[in-house]
């Protein structure tokens, strides 16, 4: 079985295996790495462990190096980039009077790329708005459109229980919800009572499900409520 490190790139982000190939990683460390994308700096979230092959995506690429204070500052003077260009594509989608909202936006390690992340009711035509913002920031431009949840996952807030939304502080990954979950938990269908901030099921319906679902159909019958302040009790 190979060696491997798990890696973040984004807070709350999906999680890549990498061969340390020598390095020293444990939890917290940072280090660059080479993607698709180009350089990546990244963040050790899973230490150094030996997993199947089949959890492994191959070719599976290396650590290039543990990242050094140069690559740590350049990160911090990306983020500074990345709010100018936020203010920059806000005018100039206004310029271009398009129907679009502007989410985040992410510049590459080696700032070879630009990614505009936003939402729109339907498909946008940005190709003059591209090749107005390649004038101004003299790189390679992206906009990709992104649903709702997504939204909700890189600009964060507070659910209905009042804690920061859980795409935003640890879900790596977005999983089906079905409104079959919010039934067999008893649950009230009112979309207003099981709908998160961004409009679609709550992630969290699903947490209980496997436990529903395996429970004794006699007990599922009996139909359990939530209390205000307790556990669920028999209805």
């Amino acid at each position: 079985m190979p060696s491997v490190v798990g890696i973040r790139f984004k807070k709350a982000g999906k999680i890549y295996y990498f061969d340390p190939d020598g390095n020293e990683l444990k939890t917290g460390d940072f280090c660059i790495v080479e993607t698709s994308r180009g350089l990546e700096f990244g963040s050790v979230v899973i230490g150094l462990r030996t997993v199947p092959e089949s959890e492994v995506v191959q070719p599976l690429r290396k650590v290039l190096r543990c990242a050094s204070e140069e690559d740590c500052q350049k990160i911090l003077e990306n983020r500074q980039k990345e709010e100018e260009a936020y203010d920059t594509a806000l005018q100039k989608i206004e310029e271009h009077s398009l129907e679009m909202k502007l989410v985040d936006v992410e510049y590459t390690f080696d700032r070879s790329k630009i990614i505009f992340y936003f939402t729109a009711d339907g498909r946008i035509d940005f190709r003059e708005l591209v090749k107005d913002m390649a004038t101004v920031f003299r790189t390679r431009i992206e906009l990709r459109q992104i649903g709702v949840r997504d939204e909700a996952k890189m600009i964060g807030g507070l659910g209905p229980c009042g804690r920061v939304l859980c795409c935003h502080t640890f879900l790596g990954e977005f999983e089906p919800v079905s409104i079959r979950m919010a039934k067999d938990q008893h649950l009230s269908l009112n979309p207003a009572k099981i709908s998160g901030v961004c409009g679609r099921l709550m992630c969290c319906l699903r947490y209980e499900s496997d436990a529903y679902e395996q429970a004794p159909m006699h007990r599922r019958g009996q139909g359990f409520v939530r209390s205000e302040n307790g556990p669920e009790l028999p209805a």
